[in-house]
This record gives structure tokens, sequence and C-alpha cells, in this order.
């Protein structure tokens, strides 16, 4: 089986760069050692292992990825970049035929979906790459969808840790919100507390202090109306290991998907699931 060819965007972000080094450690996979970055990184080779990978800034990626294309062939490409930046880059892989795995969260989530629908590309998008935390949400799904107003009169409490430089509130717990909706709570994704204060994390949470700058924690607490009942829920991640290997597994999953012929499909981290 030929390798898998794979260009990371992001680098040197961490998530970025932790799937990078995931890519070099798998023999089904081959680094491209090209990547597009934010405007507001150094353009040069930066180093990931014992690879160096070039930085190619937004105002120079038509160019950049042409010149790619011709040395690389056909790849694959995977988004860890900005939440700012979701939707234009989406805009750019799809008018450039490059099937990407989106990890990023934010960005106008429909609009996302929309550009991918309407394009000739294939990509997985998902607010989380854990399989086991997907495994979570989509049991959270089939409940929600089985047994609506389950929690009807019940009050809900969703808070999330995540590390200091993430500049969005988690895309897991927003997707949580739908489902908890659908069991009968009324509850919006503004409502969802989250906390990015480092020495809050360490002395009023718990987080041990080596996941300072990686982590995703959260709960979900629900209590009944008269307070005679209280359910919890709680998945916590120190590192981001576990997200890189779910990546890895949504790439492969995306090419078996582009050589059945799928073509402006979007795919969730529940068909990588159902399908590796």
């Amino acid at each position: 089986m030929s390798q898998i060819k794979v260009m990371v965007n992001g680098i040197p972000g961490n998530m970025a760069v932790m799937v990078a080094k995931h890519l070099l450690a798998d023999d089904r996979f081959e680094l491209i050692p090209e990547a597009l970055t934010g405007p507001e990184i150094e353009e040069k080779k930066h180093p990931v292992e014992a690879v160096g990978v070039n930085l190619f800034h937004p105002k120079r990626r038509e160019k950049a990825i042409g010149d790619i294309k011709k040395t690389h062939g056909d790849f694959l490409s995977v988004d860890y970049t900005h939440p700012s930046a979701v939707n234009d880059n989406a805009k750019f892989y799809c008018d450039f035929d490059l099937p990407f795995v989106m990890g990023t969260t934010g960005g106008d989530r429909k609009l996302l979906e929309e550009t991918v629908l309407s394009s000739s590309i294939a990509a997985v998008i998902a607010p989380n790459m854990a399989k086991q935390i997907v495994g979570f949400q989509a049991m959270m799904e089939y409940t929600a969808n089985t047994f609506p107003d389950l929690f009807e009169g019940y009050a809900l409490e969703i808070k999330e840790s995540h590390q200091k430089g993430k500049a969005d509130t988690s895309g897991t717990a927003k997707a949580m919100v739908g489902y908890f909706n659908k069991l009968g709570i009324g509850f919006s994704e503004e409502q969802i507390f989250k906390e990015r204060d480092p020495d809050i994390q360490k002395s009023q949470w718990g987080i041990p202090e080596a996941y300072m700058t990686g982590h995703g924690w959260h709960t979900y607490t629900l209590i009944s109306e008269d307070k005679t009942v209280r359910l919890e829920f709680t998945h916590n991640v120190n590192g981001r290991d576990v997200y890189a290997k779910g990546t890895l597994d949504a790439l492969v999953y995306l090419n078996q998907m582009i050589h059945q012929g799928a073509k402006g499909s979007v795919f969730t981290m529940i068909d990588v699931l159902k399908g590796i």
C-alpha cells in the first residue's frame, strides 16, 4: 500500500506540530515538508523532529500550493490553524481541490459544511478528534434521538477548561448543547463556562502543572427541579496525543472515501469510528 501524503497546516502551533510528529513516526504516511501558516508567523523552515517544514503566509499560498502539487502530486491536508481562519481556509482547500481534515474549532460551522458540500472534494470535519470522546458524543446523540425530553425540567451546567491560548469555546461543549436541547433542556452556547486562567485551573480544578499548556477538561452537570437527582458526566484529557491519533485515523478514513469516489462530501469522526 502506498503512503498517504499529508500536509499539516498550522505549524508551528502545538497541535499541528504534534500531528506532524505522529505522521513521521507512522509508516502509513508521508509528511510533506511544506505548510500554510498564519500571517503573524515568520516565513521560514520550521524543524519537526529531523524534518524542516517550509512555512507560507496566506498571501503566498496560491502560488505555493501549485508548486507543492507539482512536486508531490495528490495529498491530503490537515488544518489546525486558528478559529478566525476556518472558513477562509476551507474555501481555499475546496477551490484548489485539496481534501482535508478540519481539526480547528470555531468559525461558521454551517458555512464550513456548505462550502464542502458544494465543492468537488471530501473532508472530515469534527470539533473533537479524540475517538473515545467522540464515542461518548455518539452515545449522547443516540440518547437524544431515542429519548427526547428525557431531562425536561432539569437544570444544566457545562464547564470546560482548556489551555490559556485556546481562543474559542470548546467545539465539543458546543456540540453537547445540541444534544441536551433535544433532551428537553433550554441551554445556549453562551451559557457554557470556560476557564482559561492557569492559577484557577491548578488551585480549583486540580489540573496538573505539566498539562497547563495542553488539556481539555469538561463536566456536564444535571440537577432535577426538586434537587433530589443529580447526574454528572466528566471527560478529562491531558496532553494532545489522543487528538493526534484520532486525526491519523481520520486521514486513513478520508483516503478510503476518496478512493471510493467521494466528492462534495462531509464526514464526521463518528463516520470515522464506524468505518475504521
